[in-house]
């Protein structure tokens, strides 16, 4: 007998011989779940990954067999009922971001697709690696009439695991080994000096090192991209770059980006992790006046001497330093050069003052200030300072009372008026 014939005689016994108030027959159907990543499965170390997974159930109900003043069921054996899904690290270099996700029924042939966020390590050694999938679920695995009106619902609990493989591609991971500052002061350019090893799985083709501005920091790279060719695994690189310095930073240390961009052993161009590190930043360069007040009279010429230190942490060349003059006094030779100056040491100029013979005998302040040259030859100048004088009366006609040509006579007077008086007096 043919047995497909046997199949059918079979099922016509169980149809015959079921109970008059016996519930709906279902024949070979259960739920079929099955799972894939959709789209790519490869990620870079350092990736914030998006994991696209598809689950199908492909479960079949192959025969329905209904008796008459039964009551129809809700639910069919072969749909997966209140499905969890959730995604695990395993032993993979990987950070799962993303809770169990609840997502419902997924009735035969049915499809679902849930998305998982996950952080590849940046230490992620290459290779591929399974991730276990797990999926809970139940379904109905037989109902009982045992009336007209009423109908059991027997569920069955299933707790699947499926293994999902993903792939880590090699990459350039950069790990700096020195980062020298030269000359790098506040408000000033200077020099970064980095050795850079590739502690990476791949040799970078075409590779340029990148030092990139970190975030809000007061350091800005003038010279940002050094191409240094072939960048095999384990080889050290030097490279050297012009940095800026803002006028509101303080000496401190502060971040720095450091990236490679290369041609990866598919040919595609990429950009590897960066790393940050931290770059120390010397005291803005200033200057004080160490000098004593001039002294200088009033309506009189004079050499005044006035000695500048050079307070900074850096040399500064070139240096002119130069007075403002401004009433009661005016100069003919208002800038002095001071040359190169140590940090530490001391700059001298000289200025010719004139002071007006009217000028108010007290202590004044005049502005200076210094203009030199940095290491890189840029010019600068220093923040405003005070150089004291201090001003004399003007003896002689510049003040009456302090002229003893003039006091003599006065004096001569008020005593021969005082005398007067007194022999006056005597007489009376």
């Amino acid at each position: 007998m043919h047995p497909r014939t046997m199949v059918c005689l079979f099922l016509l016994l169980a149809f015959c011989s079921a109970p008059v108030l016996g519930a709906t027959k279902y024949l070979g159907s259960s739920p079929e779940l099955s799972a894939a990543i959709a789209g790519t499965n490869e990620f870079t170390p350092g990736q914030d990954a998006t994991i696209s997974i598809v689950v199908q159930n492909s479960g079949l109900n192959t025969y329905k067999f209904v008796n008459e003043g039964t009551i129809e069921r809700d639910d069919l054996p072969n749909t997966a009922k209140l499905v969890t899904i959730w995604l695990s690290a395993g032993t993979a270099p990987i950070a799962i971001k993303t809770d169990p996700q609840m997502v419902g029924d997924i009735k035969g042939t049915g499809t679902v697709t849930v998305k998982m966020n996950a952080k590849i390590s940046s230490n992620a050694t290459a290779g591929e690696y399974s991730l276990p999938l797990i999926i809970q679920y139940k379904y109905l695995e037989k109902a009982e009439q045992d009336a007209s009106d009423n109908i059991q619902f027997f569920y069955k609990p299933v707790n699947q695991t499926f293994p999902l493989t993903i792939r880590i591609k090699p990459q350039v991971k950069i790990d700096v080994l020195e980062a020298t500052p030269e000359s790098l002061n506040v408000g000033t350019e200077g020099y970064l000096n980095l050795r850079i090893q590739n502690i990476g799985s791949d040799d970078g083709k075409k590779a340029t090192v990148k030092i990139i501005r970190n975030g809000a920091s007061p350091i800005v790279p003038t010279d940002s991209s050094v191409f240094v060719g072939d960048f095999s695994a384990g080889s050290v690189v030097t490279c050297r770059y012009k940095v800026a310095v803002s006028s509101n930073a303080e000496k401190q240390t502060y971040p720095v980006d450091v990236a490679v961009t290369y041609e990866n052993n598919e040919g595609t161009v990429v950009t590897s992790a960066p790393d940050t590190i931290g770059v120390p930043v010397g005291g803005k360069t200033e200057f004080i006046v160490v000098s004593e007040p001039a002294r200088v009279n009033a309506g009189s010429k004079r050499t005044i001497v006035v000695e500048y230190r050079n307070a900074g942490e850096t040399p500064i060349y070139s240096a002119q330093a130069r007075i403002s003059a401004v009433d009661p006094f005016t100069s003919n030779d208002d800038t002095a050069y001071l040359g190169t100056i140590q940090p530490g040491e001391f700059g001298t100029a000289r200025y010719e003052v004139i002071v007006n013979g009217a000028a108010i005998p007290k202590e004044y302040a005049l502005d200076s200030e210094v203009r030199y040259r940095d290491a890189l030859d840029n010019s600068q100048i220093s923040d405003m300072l005070k150089v004291r004088v201090l001003v004399a009366a003007e003896p002689g006609s510049g003040n009456p009372f302090a002229n003893p040509l003039v006091l003599l006579p006065i004096a001569a007077a008020i005593i021969g008026a005082g005398y007067y008086v007194l022999v006056m007096r005597k007489k009376k």
